[in-house]
């Protein structure tokens, strides 16, 4: 299992339609991610800065790369496009973070 995190953004005032769009997320992006080995997926948000942490567990092997070419992931940045900063081809901006410290069972 490989672990990952990353931070994306939220414009002003769109903490609630971002919580709204991910409580409704789509069936076929769930099971899309699954197929993709993704194991467990979080997202944080601090409201004092509209930033989003995402943290990720995914299988050693998956196939996450496969899945920004993808008709139903390029469908689901448009549908976020509007309450996030986005690069041109709708995809949200995001910056790797790099992991300090880690805490596991042993």
């Amino acid at each position: 299992m490989q672990t990952r995190a990353f931070r994306m953004n939220l414009n002003p005032g769109q903490a609630e339609e971002y919580r709204l769009r991910h409580d409704q997320l789509w069936p076929e992006l769930a099971q899309a991610l699954r197929d993709a080995g993704v194991v467990d997926y979080r997202i944080f948000l601090d409201e004092a800065s509209n930033a989003l942490f995402a943290v990720m567990t995914h299988e050693d092997v998956h196939g996450l790369d496969q899945l920004p070419g993808s008709a139903l992931m390029q469908r689901w940045w448009q549908h976020m496009q509007d309450i996030m900063p986005s690069h041109p081809d709708a995809s949200p901006i995001s910056v790797d973070l790099v992991p300090v410290f880690s805490l596991t069972p042993g």
